[in-house]
């Protein structure tokens, strides 16, 4: 690391990994006087055109002059950033500051000259474009503001870098050289463009993972049982459709199990994209160097011993990820159950669930391997509970997910063709803003089910690094909820939703139509359907004797029924000579719901499991009668491949196609699926929509700043709380009136406040233990004269303590309404939070409270009035005049506008905000500055470093 004659230390920050466009990584870091060699070899490998388009003419060797100008800089007016690979240069990009006439310059001249060389072998890989995200994020932080590039008009590649960018830009021509400008601040699009380029290369680097076309499992064993080996077989018996190679330092066959077998990777004559590693913890690095050094694309590593041992565990697997980044490789794991794609294109099981599940629409992600083995098994076999029979297209089981995540696989999800359905068991969320932004976007176009496990637990699962957050979980699962996301408990919802999402419609509306043969099967799920929130039409009883054409005319009029969205249908087994055989049953069902197909189907079946049965057969995908049920996935016995069941892709192509209509054992169970798919739907539909933030003209947005500056600057850059003025006056800035309480440490200052501020007052306590606690009597109200106040005083601080101990103060009476609160934080991890609940114990001990992210649109803040179970007293409950939610709505919106304007403003409390039938007063209120949070999100792309 070079020092004098830096004027700054070395940036240790600026280091980081990116995933390019192709799905391959590589380490971003400055350049330093030690990189001279590796400088002088990097430029020997550019072809002759790349070194004219960058010096403008024949340059075919750098000077020494040249390697000490490009490899010292001060990290400040000259800076240098390289892409590596492997240790080794593959781009490098510079800034050197200048002044109005193109001089080299020091601050404050916040211009600077950027130039890019990007070796031949690598260009269209997109280095360039993540090169410039990151330059120009370092040029921010050193006050440079904008950048210029002269550019050969026939360098098309890297004119396309900078136009794509998103940047506002200039471009004109002179002296046969096209020169760009262009602003550094993020804008809109360059936000967008960035983003889109993210999904791109991380989807791809997850696609990389999921359809190699060679797959080498090192670490297999010569005898079956192993961890090794049985990967391997499992490959094998899935019919993979690529390469597949035993690698065992310990082998002297040439083959293993009739697989090409060698002792190193590197003995393998062709290319390897996918290495799953099965040996010892101490043994990867010397694997994964062998596979870096061969070109392996991506490692599943299986291999325990990592962060879930402990402390050096965690260092293990630290390093882990640092190597293999270091080629290029992206991990899944470690400790990992694997991955699965049932492309008939792919046939990949390279994980440890011996039997290959069905092709179909699901795709699965999993944190633990046991959570991970229940999805699969639950979806691949009839028993379990729901019956039904779907499929997977992929499995993810990313075991302490060191470095692809549950959001890389969310952006392959995101644009795959294979996958209708996502479906995550997560333990953690590494980064929860982010998961949030690409919830939001997956959700839109396919539906996202969540469960999340160790929910109480306090802590992240043992081997998973995560953010800290001070958000309750009940906070972070509404806003997921707002996010689009599916929120379920447990394993079991999470399949039922799962399986009514992957095969039937969206419902229009909550309306749900019931009908059956049992009256009590039949009212059961009416009163499911309404402690869901949903509007049952009255059971149709169509009575134990009815027929298979019975269930068909009546499903056909539900459907039918403009007043109907959706349709349950119950059946009990019925008995004596009008029993109705399953098949034909199934088949009446099948064919009315084909006439519909706009309204979803459910069946609530009590013990027919040849219903269950025939209603899969119907759909394509069962297993026919002459083939045995399969077992579980994870049992000890795997279904050899001539045994197992056929999959979507090897039926009919007609009957592939046929709508699976998913049967429950229980009325709850398919109410609550269908209940989550009706708020999903309604969701869908308003996100079409979002709403806008509105403008407000007499907001002092630079008067607030410097409000906030001054603040900061006067030693408060650990934080502050501020003081009841300038709480008011920086609320009063965007519009938010708090009505003044003024302190009454004495009866005679307390009439004199009183007197000030007008009779009828209030009289309060604010001591710790009784603020906001009206319930304990710590508040008088409606004191109309001297004489009440004086009386009022003295009742409290005989019954509660000296003045010091409560610390009265004297408040103008505000009109009577209701009493509600609202909050708004910046937490570290899900970002800023707008939060609104009434006030009092009973909402607070309810956990009554909704929440939004920020920025809140209008749309936002009309849902997040009407959000919490106790709403109704907002909106004249039992004959009471309704509150003025409009001005509620308002004050929630200038609250996220001062928050999303200021991140400075890291805390605010209203509280109590008294919402009369009209108008508003806030009675209290505490604000909190601090320097914001670093938010990487808004940075240049980067991967995470756990």
């Amino acid at each position: 690391m070079q020092t004098s004659p830096d004027r700054h230390e070395y940036p240790a920050h600026w280091e980081a990994d990116v995933v390019l466009r192709d799905g391959g990584t590589a380490r971003i870091r400055p350049i330093t006087a030690d990189d001279a060699d590796r400088l002088v070899s990097f430029y020997e490998q550019v072809s002759d055109e790349s070194k004219y388009y960058r010096f403008f003419a024949p340059y075919p060797r750098l000077s020494a002059k040249d390697v000490h100008r490009f490899t010292h800089h001060d990290f400040v007016d000259r800076v240098g950033l390289a892409a590596t690979v492997g240790g080794e240069f593959i781009a490098t990009v510079r800034y050197d500051r200048i002044n109005a006439d193109g001089l080299p310059a020091s601050s404050p001249a916040d211009e600077a000259e950027v130039a890019f060389l990007v070796q031949d072998a690598h260009q269209g890989r997109g280095v360039a474009s993540a090169l410039l995200e990151h330059i120009a994020a370092v040029a921010r932080e050193r006050d440079i503001r904008r950048f210029a590039a002269e550019v050969l008009p026939a360098n098309n590649k890297m004119i396309k870098v900078f136009t794509d960018a998103g940047y506002q830009q200039k471009r004109h021509f002179e002296d046969g050289v096209v020169r760009l400008e262009f602003d550094l601040e993020p804008t809109d699009r360059s936000l967008a463009v960035q983003r889109a380029r993210e999904q791109r290369a991380e989807g791809r680097s997850v696609a990389r993972l999921l359809a190699p076309g060679s797959v080498a499992v090192i670490g297999a064993g010569r005898t079956p049982g192993g961890v090794g080996r049985s990967v391997l077989e499992n490959l094998r018996e899935a019919g993979f459709t690529g390469r597949l190679y035993a690698v065992n330092g310990a082998l002297q066959e040439k083959e293993l199990g009739g697989v090409p077998a060698y002792s190193s990777v590197r003995d393998i004559p062709e290319p390897v994209d996918l290495a799953v590693v099965a040996v010892r913890a101490e043994r990867v690095p010397e694997v994964v160097a062998e596979c870096g050094e061969h070109g392996v694309q991506g490692l599943v590593v299986v291999s325990a011993g990592y962060a879930e041992s402990g402390p050096e565990g965690r260092e293990r697997q630290r390093e882990l990820v640092r190597q293999a980044r270091t080629y290029g490789m992206r991990i899944i794991g470690p400790n990992a159950f694997g991955v699965i794609n049932t492309s008939p294109q792919v046939r990949l099981n390279a994980s440890l669930a011996p039997e290959m599940p069905r092709a179909g629409r699901i795709g699965l992600f999993a944190q633990s391997g046991a959570i991970g083995i229940a999805l699969l098994s639950r979806l691949h076999r009839r028993g379990g509970g729901v019956t039904g029979v779907t499929g997977v297209s992929t499995f993810v089981s990313s075991g302490n997910r060191a470095d692809v995540s549950g959001n890389d696989v969310l952006q392959y999800w995101y644009e795959d063709p294979d996958t209708d359905v996502a479906l995550m068991y997560l333990e953690s969320i590494g980064n929860p803003r982010k998961f949030t932004r690409l919830a939001r976007r997956t959700a839109a176009a396919k539906p996202l089910v969540v469960v999340q496990g160790a929910r109480h637990g306090g802590a992240a699962p043992q081997g998973h690094a995560v953010r800290a957050t001070r958000l309750p979980h009940a906070t972070v699962s509404a806003l997921l909820r707002q996010a689009g996301v599916i929120r379920v408990d447990t394993i079991t919802e999470l399949v039922d939703a799962g399986l009514l999402l992957a095969r039937q419609p969206l419902p229009t509306g909550p309306r749900v139509a019931i009908l059956g043969n049992s009256e009590s099967l039949g009212l059961l799920t009416y009163d499911a359907c309404l402690a869901e929130g949903l509007r049952p039409l009255p059971p149709v009883d169509l009575t134990t004797a009815a027929s298979a054409e019975d269930f068909r005319a009546a499903l056909t009029h539900a459907l039918a029924d403009d007043a109907c969205d959706a349709v349950v249908v119950t059946a009990i087994p019925a008995v004596g000579e009008a029993s109705t055989a399953d098949a034909a049953l199934a088949e009446a069902l099948r064919s009315a719901s084909a006439a519909a197909p706009a309204k979803p189907v459910l069946v609530v079946h009590v013990e027919l499991g040849g219903l269950a049965e025939a209603l899969s057969a119907a759909a394509g995908t069962a297993p026919q009668a002459a083939r045995p049920t399969p077992p579980f996935v994870g049992s000890n016995h795997p279904v050899r491949p001539a045994d197992r069941p056929p999959t979507v892709a090897e039926v009919p192509e007609a009957e592939a196609d046929s709508r699976l209509i998913p049967a429950y054992p229980a009325a709850e169970r398919a109410v609550r699926a269908l209940a989550e798919a009706v708020r999903y739907g309604q969701w869908r539909r308003e996100a079409a929509d979002p709403g806008r933030v509105p403008e407000y003209e007499d907001i002092d947005e630079r008067g607030a700043a410097e409000q906030i500056d001054g603040l900061l600057g006067d030693g408060g850059m650990g934080g502050l709380t501020l003081g009841p003025e300038d709480t008011c006056t920086l609320l009063g800035r965007y519009g938010i009136d708090v009505r003044r309480a003024l302190p009454a440490p004495t009866p005679d200052e307390a009439a004199a406040a009183a007197e000030r501020l007008g009779y009828p007052v209030a009289l309060k306590t604010t001591a710790p233990h009784l603020r906001h606690r009206a319930d304990l009597g710590g508040v008088r109200l409606d004191l109309a004269d001297e004489e009440q106040l004086r009386r009022a005083y003295a009742e409290l601080t005989s019954l509660f303590g000296t003045p010091e101990e409560l610390r009265p103060v004297v408040q103008a009476m505000a009109p009577r309404g209701v009493d509600t609160v609202v909050r708004a934080v910046i937490d570290p991890a899900a970002g800023a939070v707008l939060s609104f609940g009434l006030a009092g114990a009973p909402s607070e001990l309810l956990g009554d409270t909704a929440h939004r992210l920020i920025p809140v649109t209008d749309r936002d803040a009309s849902s997040l009035v009407r959000s919490i179970r106790t709403a109704p007293l907002l909106f004249g409950w039992r004959g009471s005049a309704p509150a003025d939610t409009a001005a509620l709505e308002e004050l929630l919106l200038r609250l996220s506008r001062l928050v999303d304007d200021h991140p400075e403003v890291v805390s605010v409390s209203l509280e109590p905000v008294v919402v009369a039938p009209h108008g508003l007063s806030a009675l209290g209120a505490s604000v909190r500055l601090a320097p914001p949070p670093v938010r990487d999100d808004l940075g240049p792309r980067t991967l995470p470093v756990y």
